[in-house]
């Protein structure tokens, strides 16, 4: 079996890479199943073992606390109510904003992403995306949570532009997933029928597009 990073399977760095992966597979499993603290546990630990293996292996300081924020963004959303998703939200607000601060130190400048036409058309892309989601969840949710969303719209957009501004394919399609991810778990809350059977599947697929997400993103500044 081949592993990103030397000294094979009993190396600290391949075995939290392991740990993260298992975490993510149970909680793949349990996904129908009512919360509980094993549950919570195992989504926790599934992004927070991706922190512990970027700091591991000497990643940016901000991608550890990027992770970390996502991971404590991940408790909250394993339980039910309004209180937890809005701390999840803020959770996940912060962490995005750590995520653009990294992607913009790492990249080549806003000013990227006029001058190539890929770039700019996935820039568009990711904005109008952004727009129609935040259309479609204002007319759905409450008063009381209109101002949050449309502020994390807005910092996964930034987020999503920032990564952008790089190179490097895993940043960037680390963040075209994550913004896939948050889109789908939108319309999975808030969107669709409580009753619809699609939502099954939806949820299984907003964690796969989520982890695989940071994973990615994980993997790009590590690996580089």
């Amino acid at each position: 079996m081949t592993l990103p990073f030397a000294g094979g399977i009993d190396a600290n760095a391949n075995a939290t890479l392991i740990f993260s992966l298992v975490a993510a597979v149970i909680y793949a499993f349990t996904l129908g199943m009512a919360p509980t603290l094993a549950r919570s546990a195992a989504k926790t630990l599934a992004v927070a073992m991706l922190a512990v293996l970027a700091a591991l292996q000497g990643g940016p300081l901000l991608l550890v606390a990027a992770l970390a924020l996502s991971a404590v963004g991940d408790a909250f959303l394993s339980r039910d109510g309004e209180k937890a998703f809005l701390g999840g939200l803020a959770s996940f607000l912060v962490a995005h904003i750590v995520y653009v601060v990294l992607f913009l130190r790492s990249g080549g400048g806003l000013g990227l992403l006029g001058a190539e036409s890929w770039r700019a058309a996935i820039a568009l892309a990711m904005a109008v995306f952004a727009i129609v989601m935040l259309a479609a969840l204002w007319r759905r949710v409450g008063p009381d949570l209109r101002v949050p969303i449309a502020v994390y719209v807005a910092a996964i957009l930034a987020m999503g532009m920032s990564a952008l501004t790089t190179s490097n394919v895993w940043l960037i399609g680390g963040a075209v997933l994550f913004m896939a991810s948050d889109g789908l778990l939108a319309t999975e809350k808030f969107l669709v029928a409580a009753i619809s059977s699609h939502r099954v599947w939806m949820r299984f697929a907003v964690w796969a597009l989520y982890y695989a997400a940071q994973l990615g993103i994980t993997l790009g500044f590590l690996l580089r």
